[in-house]
């Protein structure tokens, strides 16, 4: 029950400081974060979590898979389908290269053999919006860019996981885990896929039905059915619950718009104390002892994921597009390490490979260090769009604290 204070309180500061938040540098994500630490073993010893907690992986995962779903619901597949060619430079070139220059940075400054390197290289690869929610929940932030860094951070968790697994049972025995073969892998893609497109499609079918129907009030309770059955069936299944979130959220928001639109607040509410739980928890890993594991050479890796890798792979990926050279820049620096790398760096932890200890400190002083940066520069940076108001920032006819308008023709995300 500490934790539920704890978790309590910092909820409550968050939530008075969030409109303060919104207009400075000053981070609600960055408050959980830093709340977790101080009431962890490291500093005060209010909570005992250990990156093998269950708690650790459980938060995580919802959180990931609740992010991942509200995302999915705010992708026009219309608007995507005649606008894919810049996520689409981005997931088949930008994510490879930052890929493989992790893997080269982490062999050669922090000195892990090379399938770990690798390893930490897939992990760190995937990006997350969440922390810079100023950028993709402002209207007048230009659409392409708000819809490359949304499809793109949407669908790169699902392309790294099995990479991730192929690398851990290639590095050592997975724990917890039958055979990681390629086949699996590939099947677990394909479930994931199917459940997140068939289920969907089978509750608006019965939506439609004359007998059928769910009255306005219990109407978004209708997305919140389909999110838990999927997310439990994955799970069951082993199939991959990553893409079916993203994947189920898409396909809801086309077929069923009325259903997105009374299941947004609602959703946006939900994923937020997910997401919150998520960083108090993941917070309470980061104790002096994990920081003073990694080598100098580990921060030189993390500074240079941040400032350089992540930057120049993006860049290159948009040469010759038509973004502006503005957006260019801020699509490179917003590419934050979010849920997904808390998620695939606790299955690196758990699997028993050589080296994973090491491998995880790398991974969680780069997500906490990438957590402050961009969540505290997406406000400022936002604004150099000469941008007066914030999406979910109340201002007469909006409420909400993370409210990211579907992709329209009007070019609002």
């Amino acid at each position: 029950m500490v934790l539920v204070v704890v978790f309590g309180v910092a909820l409550l500061v968050a939530v008075l400081f969030s409109g303060l938040a919104a207009r400075t540098v000053l981070s609600t994500s960055f408050l959980f974060l830093v709340g977790g630490a101080l009431v962890s073993d490291g500093f005060l010893g209010l909570i005992h979590i250990t990156p093998d907690s269950e708690i650790v992986s459980v938060t995580a995962d919802l959180a990931l898979f609740a992010v991942l779903f509200t995302d999915g619901m705010h992708v026009s597949l219309p608007t995507l389908r005649s606008n894919w060619r810049n996520p689409a430079r981005a997931l088949g070139l930008g994510m490879p290269l930052a890929f493989v220059f992790m893997a080269l940075v982490t062999h050669f400054l922090v000195g892990l053999d090379w399938t770990t390197s690798f390893l930490v290289g897939a992990v760190l690869a995937p990006t997350d919006p969440v922390f810079a929610s100023a950028i993709v929940g402002r209207r007048e932030v230009p659409a392409k860019l708000r819809q490359l860094l949304n499809v793109e951070s949407g669908i790169n968790d699902g392309l790294a996981l099995p990479v991730v697994l192929v690398l851990i049972a290639a590095a050592g025995p997975i724990a917890g885990r039958g055979e990681a073969s390629p086949g699996t892998i590939g099947l677990e893609l394909l479930l994931g896929m199917a459940f997140g497109i068939a289920l969907p499609l089978l509750v608006n079918a019965l939506v439609r039905f004359r007998l059928l129907g769910a009255e306005p009030k219990l109407q978004p309770l209708l997305p919140l059915a389909t999110g838990i059955i999927l997310y439990a069936t994955c799970h069951l299944t082993h199939a991959n619950t990553y893409l079916a979130a993203f994947s189920a959220g898409a396909v809801l928001a086309h077929v069923s718009p009325e259903a997105q639109k009374s299941f947004e607040p609602l959703g946006e509410a939900l994923a937020e104390l997910a997401k919150f739980a998520a960083l108090l928890v993941f917070g309470a890993l980061l104790t002096p002892a994990l920081f003073g594991d990694l080598s100098w050479g580990g921060y030189a890796a993390v500074i240079l994921a941040i400032l350089l890798i992540r930057p120049a792979s993006l860049l290159i990926s948009l040469l010759g597009t038509r973004i502006s050279r503005k957006e260019r820049l801020v699509a490179a620096w917003f590419g934050p390490k979010g849920f997904a790398s808390v998620v695939y760096g606790l299955l690196v932890l758990q699997s028993g490979i050589p080296q994973a200890e090491e491998a995880f400190a790398l991974i969680a002083v780069c997500i906490a260090f990438s957590i402050i940066a961009h969540s505290s520069t997406d406000v400022p940076i936002a604004r150099a769009f000469d941008v007066d108001d914030l999406v979910g920032i109340p201002d007469g006819n909006e409420t909400g604290s993370r409210t990211v308008q579907p992709l329209a023709g009007t070019g609002a995300t």
